[in-house]
């Protein structure tokens, strides 16, 4: 009878899986650390233009000028909000594809053991017991095929998104600078 996995298979195997969870949690520390950044540059940002709006418009002697002080200091603040939300967006969907790649990488890894083990099984099994061995690798296969259907799916939706996020974005500056213009 043979081993199906050798001790040494499943240390190496060990160690690769934390490797992989190791560096998975660099990758989220990262993202993290840039969020962080982002988020005290936007407060800092935001307070710095508020302290200006501010006194700004303690400034305004007349009414009209107040009209045409608003719309001037409307267009820059839905413009921080709109890189900002952008800059969020790109942060999320680069650690979504990170943990993707690895996932899909690790599937990969885990379907090749499967099928390999599989494979020793079979060398070793009493006769007649091919029919099983080809139905557990007809499931693994037909999973792949599903998970794979998924992943396109998943990749569909993602890249409408992001269209939908492009979109979104432009259209608040494209709205403040036309009722600027008006």
């Amino acid at each position: 009878m043979t081993k199906f996995a050798a001790p040494e298979q499943l240390v190496a195997a060990s160690k690769a899986n934390i490797e992989t969870m190791l560096n998975q949690a660099n990758a989220a520390f990262a993202k993290a650390e840039r969020l962080t950044a982002l988020n005290l540059n936007t407060a800092r940002s935001v307070l710095e233009d508020g302290v200006a709006n501010t006194k700004a418009v303690l400034a305004v002697k007349d009414p009209q000028e107040l009209v045409k002080l608003q719309a001037s200091l409307t267009q820059p603040l839905v413009e921080k909000a709109v890189a900002y939300a952008r800059s969020v967006y790109e942060i999320a969907s680069e650690g979504q594809e990170e943990f993707s790649k690895v996932f899909e990488t690790q599937l990969a890894e885990l379907n090749k053991f499967f099928v390999t083990s599989l494979d020793q099984a079979a060398k070793s099994a009493p006769a007649g017991s091919e029919p099983m061995f080809a139905a557990a690798k007809q499931a693994i296969a037909t999973a792949n095929n599903a998970y794979d259907s998924m992943t396109k799916a998943a990749k569909q939706v993602s890249e409408l998104a992001e269209a939908n996020v492009a979109a979104a974005t432009k259209a608040p500056a494209k709205a403040t600078r036309a009722r600027k213009a008006s």
